[in-house]
């Protein structure tokens, strides 16, 4: 029998009976957390704190299905060779990557701002991967463990929406996986950019992927694999 999120946009996601695996991107404490990267940005991580419950209740579930998690960290090496200097000079910031702030060197692999948030930590058998860029297939072994577990689609949550999710997603598309992003559980620091990646993601037919939100998402995926 083929399962089906029938109220996902453009039209219904189609669940493989195997192969789905579930992205959590970015949700560390330099983009969530007050004394962070992002807030030193000039951005309120209220509006990133807001979608923890969701993401933690997707997690949840693919846990208790016994489905695959990966989880990103955008984080550079402790030298900064993994790190352009067009990346590294951008921008008008209080901090710059490779500064120390509150919670040690931001976006530094090992860093404790760098750590994922406490309500989403990986547990024994989830994957985490460190990652340079925005995309989590950029200079990581993303594709390789996702081939290595036969992983055909992917459902998305994590932030920001247009930056690093959307990024992910696009890679993720020209490689050929069925994705798929859940409402809920993805945010911007800025909500019109949410909206405009969303609409971006399902137009022409879904071009980029699909779209559904988080109670049909865990209710499809309960059908599914819950059996």
């Amino acid at each position: 029998m083929t399962y089906q999120i029938e109220t996902a946009r453009p039209y219904a996601y189609t669940l493989p009976k195997s192969g789905i695996a579930l992205v959590i991107i970015d949700m560390q404490r330099d983009f969530c957390e007050p004394g962070g990267f992002g807030e030193s940005l000039g951005n309120n991580v209220d509006l990133l704190q807001k979608i923890v419950p969701d993401v933690v209740a997707l997690l949840a579930c693919f846990r208790e299905l016994g489905l695959s998690v990966f989880h990103t960290r955008e984080a550079h090496k402790t030298d900064l060779s993994d790190c352009p200097d067009a990346k590294l000079k951008r921008g008008n910031a209080k901090l710059k990557i490779g500064d120390v702030g509150p919670m040690g060197r931001v976006l530094i692999d090992g860093e404790s701002g760098n750590e994922i948030i406490p309500e989403l930590l990986p547990i024994a058998g989830e994957i985490e991967l460190s990652k340079p860029g925005k995309g989590a297939f950029y200079n990581t072994d993303l594709e390789a463990l996702l081939k290595l577990q036969g992983i055909s689609h992917l459902v998305f949550a994590g932030v920001t929406t247009e930056v690093c999710v959307q990024t992910t997603m696009r890679e993720a598309n020209d490689r050929g996986y069925e994705c798929l992003l859940v409402d809920e559980a993805t945010e911007s620091y800025f909500p019109e950019f949410k909206q405009a990646t969303i609409d971006m993601i399902v137009a022409q037919g879904g071009i980029v992927g699909w779209v559904a939100s988080l109670e049909d998402t865990i209710a499809g995926l309960g059908e599914a694999y819950g059996h």
